[in-house]
């Protein structure tokens, strides 16, 4: 009675939270232009939207999606697969166990007639998908409580089984088809051989005669329904650990102990599950799903919105969009976390949902979304599909439309809404240039001097006046970061990851030197391994002197190191 009071509490949280999650997917607003729409009509959209993918050619879409990217995982696997592996183990490990194991009565057993948990394949299986779930675990670096405590106790609690012989007796009482005396005995004694079973009254070693009768009962009585436990590797190999407390184990119900536990925590963790970062294995793939067949042009504005609140529950935090950022770099000058994409997005997610963030936490937010280059990668190597780019976009207007004015008007977000003149209401332009860059300086002074944005103007002003005023450096300006350079480099075609093997790839430098941050260029290998060969340069659409510019930046780097090859000692 008790536990089935608590499953149906921890069900019908679990409902509530997931209906709260869902539901804010359909209340909450970045940003949609000026048409605001309301939750019916989103959800009324959103409805019109499914039925006529469904019922379209981008139904096959959907399919090649839930089969390559949710299923498999393939975005995981180009990116790393030590990070496929992990991603594996824990997401077919854990919904493997909820199907096969948690939800053994309404699933397997209908599936399988047969079906006992204590026979193989089935005992084999729940062992095997458990070692998955804490295999993918040990790959990641931390642990989630509850379903780890869920993991070890369920193996404990199967350890403990094994070598129960209260279990035992109770399973003879009940299964049995013999009241004789030596056969019971020749029974125990061969669950004790061969099961692990350890009791009070019989002790090996046993005759050959009394286990080959006990094995013959045992087929009669208990092979239709229990497999050797050796099947079950992890668990019969801590029984065999604990064997000699198993009587005492036993007899202070420890058994039944754990089965509480596991049972408790399962129920915990299906309550908290909504509430949980884990709910990404559910947001997950609806955003590869729903970006697969969705964009900006074709699809209703009252879908993109929906959308991406349900990007910001899917979320992982893998921190593989920041490994990839065009301008990562930045942070090592800008001690500002919302530079990186993978913490921007937890900014976003607060900002969101209507949590108080101040002025300086917000003119952070909006620094990181400026600094963004509009590079594209970070949603190109997202393991779930999530639309960044769109993403920062709509929360770039939104600042907007609080007041914050923008840092720079002559940026690639300016260039971006110029392109976009004929989409965007005229009303919702930036303020003009002279209030917003006072309101800016305003709120600049009200900030403490620790941890303020820093104005991308006054960085390394000497560095930048020095380049700008070299031979064609003055195309510097030019650069809105395309990275046609990147792409046309035979120096980063010659690697499968060229960022990680030289450091910073053209664009970058060249982003890099337009803000004036110069210890990340001198320190990269790009620079040194350009043969100037000036494919950059002459693919270049704005014009840009992108060879002549890294071959000033190297006679620059050698004459910011001569003093010290001349005297060590200085720094």
């Amino acid at each position: 009675m008790f536990f089935t009071v608590s499953f149906y509490i921890a069900l019908a949280l679990f409902g509530l939270g997931l209906l709260f999650k869902v539901s804010t997917w359909f209340r909450s607003t970045i940003w949609t232009g000026t048409t605001p729409f309301s939750p019916s009509q989103r959800i009324l959209h959103a409805v019109k939207g499914i039925f006529k993918t469904l019922f379209s050619p981008k139904c096959g879409i959907l399919l090649k999606v839930f089969l390559c990217d949710v299923l498999v995982q393939c975005r995981t696997l180009k990116e790393s697969r030590l990070r496929w592996v992990m991603h594996m183990c824990i997401f077919w490990g854990f919904m493997l166990l909820l199907l096969l194991h948690a939800l053994e009565q309404t699933i397997t057993a209908s599936l399988f007639a047969d079906y006992a948990s204590t026979l193989n394949p089935f005992l084999f299986l729940r062992s095997l998908f458990g070692l998955m779930v804490i295999a993918g675990l040990a790959i990641d670096h931390y642990v989630m409580a509850i379903l780890a405590v869920v993991m070890i106790s369920g193996f404990a609690l199967e350890a403990t089984k094994i070598g129960s012989h209260s279990l035992y007796q109770q399973m003879v009482e009940d299964y049995a088809d013999t009241d004789d005396t030596r056969e019971l005995q020749s029974l125990e004694s061969f669950w004790v051989e061969k099961f692990g079973v350890v009791s009070p009254r019989v002790k090996g070693p046993f005759e050959e005669e009394l286990l080959a009768q006990g094995g013959e009962i045992h087929e009669m009585s208990c092979a239709a329904c229990h497999s050797r436990p050796q099947w079950a590797p992890l668990s019969y190999g801590l029984a065999m650990v604990i064997k000699p407390f198993a009587l005492t184990l036993d007899t202070l119900n420890i058994p039944v102990i754990l089965w509480y536990i596991h049972f408790l925590a399962c129920f915990i963790g299906l309550a908290y599950l909504p509430f949980s970062r884990m709910f990404h294995i559910m947001a997950s793939p609806l955003s590869l799903l729903a970006n697969a067949v969705m964009d900006r042009e074709t699809s209703h504005p009252a879908n993109i919105a929906t959308r991406q609140i349900l990007e910001l529950d899917a979320c992982t935090h893998c921190g593989t969009c920041t490994q990839a950022c065009a301008v990562g770099i930045t942070f090592e000058r800008i001690p500002n976390v919302n530079i990186l994409p993978s913490e921007k997005i937890a900014s976003v997610a607060a900002l969101v949902a209507g949590k108080k963030l101040t002025d300086q936490e917000l003119l952070h937010i909006q620094e990181g979304l400026y600094l963004c280059s509009n590079c594209y990668n970070c949603t190109l190597v997202c393991p779930v599909g999530i639309n960044l780019q769109d993403l920062w976009f709509n929360v770039r207007e939104a600042l907007l439309e609080k007041g914050l004015p923008a840092l720079l008007l002559l940026s690639p977000f300016s260039l971006y809404r110029g392109l976009r003149r004929d989409s965007i209401d005229p009303r919702q332009y930036i303020e003009p240039r002279q209030r917003a860059e006072k309101a800016f300086d305003d709120q600049c002074k009200s900030l403490d001097s620790y941890g303020s944005p820093i104005d991308i103007r006054s960085l390394d002003k000497d560095f930048k006046k020095t380049l700008q005023g070299s031979p064609r450096g003055d195309s510097l300006s030019y650069c809105f970061t395309c990275m046609t350079c990147s792409s046309s480099c035979p120096v980063v075609l010659n690697y499968d990851n060229g960022s990680g093997s030289l450091d910073l790839l053209p664009h970058q430098i060249i982003h890099a030197a337009t803000l004036g941050i110069r210890d990340p260029i001198y320190r990269s290998r790009m620079l040194w391994r350009c043969l100037g060969c000036y494919q950059c340069q002459e693919n270049c659409p704005q014009k840009v002197r992108v060879a002549d510019i890294l071959f000033q930046l190297k006679n620059m780097a050698m004459e910011h190191i001569k003093p010290r090859i001349q005297d060590p000692e200085q720094e």
